[in-house]
């Protein structure tokens, strides 16, 4: 299940596109439903390693391996771009 905040995000992004005037702004409401996917995203592997998912499950589940994973996820995006910087609530590598 995924968190209410990312949910709302991916609610409000998909209402933009359909409420959207122009391609622009079809356009940006894309860009803000990717951004809030991948939020959800994170939310997820967070949640998943919280419960006890090893890096290695979640990397054959992303058919790549725990160190791909742990650099995808071990960093939240900030502000939507890869690459952000480090959290507090980085999830620990307990593989």
């Amino acid at each position: 299940m995924v968190a209410r905040g990312p949910r709302k995000h991916i609610e409000k992004a998909l209402e933009a596109m359909a409420g959207a005037a122009d391609q622009l702004e079809v356009l940006d409401a894309a860009r803000q439903l990717r951004e809030a996917a991948e939020e959800a995203e994170w939310v997820c592997a967070r949640d998943a390693r919280t419960a006890g998912i090893t890096w290695t499950r979640i990397g054959a589940l992303y058919g790549t391996s725990k160190q791909n994973v742990q650099q995808r996820f071990g960093r939240l995006p900030s502000g939507g771009k890869k690459g952000g910087s480090p959290r507090s609530d980085t999830v620990p590598d307990n593989s």
